[in-house]
């Protein structure tokens, strides 16, 4: 009995192609049912549910911010639970949190029923599902395509808002948003079934190396084996990381770098109506063309094996803070336009590249940890961002010192990823790449 469940625990369906493409591909369904209960689409279908139920708008609002301040709390316990278990056990946790809550979300009768199953499927399946897990997966399975790895995480988020906000809007005009909410939540708790069957930890369990090539026949009966040729790999420890000014310098630069983004974002269709002269269809096309282009980073993913990841920061970010500033010249749709195309191109890969900065610095032995302890900064900076707009539009009655704001920080965190160069690592941690 025991030999016959252990058969079926590791039975795997065989691929054509490397099985890392196939974990990746699967982390983005798990990344489009987090998405559900993510702020991008929480705030779109906002007035879908307030005009329902009567709920103020704004306690929505709480729920996503909650919910993300939640998610940076609970990123460093899952990226060492990710370390250790990866993210064939992990993942499923996450859909089925998201499931259970998506469904009880449809069940509600007070908004604060709704706020309490917003914040905890988002706490959860952030990181399990979009984040620190997704992310060390893919530093796991992929070492000299790593970075494109990276950039297909970085992807699935801002593609799957795209996606369901439309559908859900078509599903809550046929039926109502509770439907909408039931059909997410079964299909989260469905998804859990082909995730425990095709997630592993490591290309090595299932006798395999990173991008694809194949173990020794020694490693292949159990025996650790390195391979030879295999190119040297920084191997830090989450505590090492933690030691140096370079993991402080990019984590700084991440809080920099989320709450001057998001702050912009989050108030930048009611700018373009009211002060560019857009109207509302105009600007929230701008906002989706720049959501659109986080495709780009697939693009950035590429560079930075060349130029690096930390250089390709520098130069995009100094491009986002000079169009953060031509945003005060906008005044007609085409100059509306061009801005979001210059800010879909070069800002919204910075995340990710953040991600591979990390795993250029400290490889992947502790990588789940270090990511999950730099969460909390971005988690903080995006509540940060959020609460900047509106607070300097009731104050002024304007965005301008919201705009100079955004560029400010941006040009700070330019700056501070100048200085964050590589750590020097000791030679006594220095192995070659398992």
């Amino acid at each position: 009995m025991a030999s016959s469940l252990s058969a079926l625990l590791n039975w795997r369906p065989s691929t054509p192609f490397y099985y890392g493409w196939l974990v990746l591909g699967l982390s983005g369904a798990g990344a489009f049912s987090a998405t559900v209960v993510a702020g991008v689409v929480l705030g779109g279908i906002q007035i879908l549910v307030s005009e329902d139920t009567g709920w103020p708008r704004s306690w929505i609002g709480y729920s996503a911010s909650c919910g993300v301040l939640m998610s940076g709390v609970f990123a460093p316990f899952a990226g060492r639970l990710a370390d250790r278990y990866g993210p064939r056990w992990l993942m499923p946790v996450g859909l089925i949190a998201a499931g259970l809550c998506m469904t009880g979300l449809a069940a509600v009768n007070a908004v604060w029923q709704f706020f309490a199953l917003a914040v905890i499927a988002r706490a959860i399946s952030q990181p399990f599902l979009i984040g620190v897990v997704p992310r060390t997966m893919a530093v796991n399975f992929f070492n000299r395509r790593r970075n494109v790895a990276l950039a297909f995480t970085g992807i699935y988020r801002p593609i799957s808002g795209a996606m369901i906000v439309p559908l859900f809007a078509v599903i809550t005009l046929m039926s109502d948003w509770r439907v909408a909410f039931r059909i997410f939540g079964l299909f989260s708790l469905i998804l859990v079934i082909p995730m425990v069957v095709i997630m592993r930890r490591r290309p090595e369990d299932i006798g395999l190396l990173p991008d694809g090539a194949r173990a020794s026949p020694a490693a292949e009966r159990g025996r650790p084996q390195e391979p030879r040729g295999a190119p040297a790999e920084a191997s830090w420890t989450s505590k090492e990381a933690m030691r140096s000014k370079a993991f402080w310098m990019v984590s700084i630069v991440a809080f920099l770098n989320v709450s001057g983004s998001s702050g912009l974002g989050f108030s930048l269709v009611p700018y373009l109506h009211e002060f560019a002269g857009l109207t509302t269809i105009q600007a929230t096309g701008v906002l989706s063309i720049s959501t659109f282009l986080a495709l780009s980073s697939l693009v950035w993913g590429q560079v930075a094996g060349r130029l690096t990841p930390r250089w390709c920061i520098v130069g995009a970010m100094g491009v986002s803070a000079l169009a953060t500033l031509a945003l005060l010249q906008v005044n007609s749709l085409l100059a509306a336009y061009a801005f979001g195309v210059f800010w879909g191109l070069f800002h919204s890969a910075l995340e990710v590249l953040l991600y591979m900065v990390l795993a250029d610095y400290f490889g992947r032995n502790s990588y789940g940890a270090i990511a999950g302890a730099m969460r909390p900064f971005e988690a903080s900076g995006l509540a940060l961002g959020q609460i900047v707009g509106p607070v300097v539009y009731d104050l002024t009655g304007n965005y301008t010192i919201l705009i100079l704001f955004s560029a400010a920080v941006q040009g700070i965190a330019m700056f501070i990823m100048l200085l964050a160069r590589r750590p020097q690592q000791r030679p006594a941690v220095a192995v070659e790449a398992a």
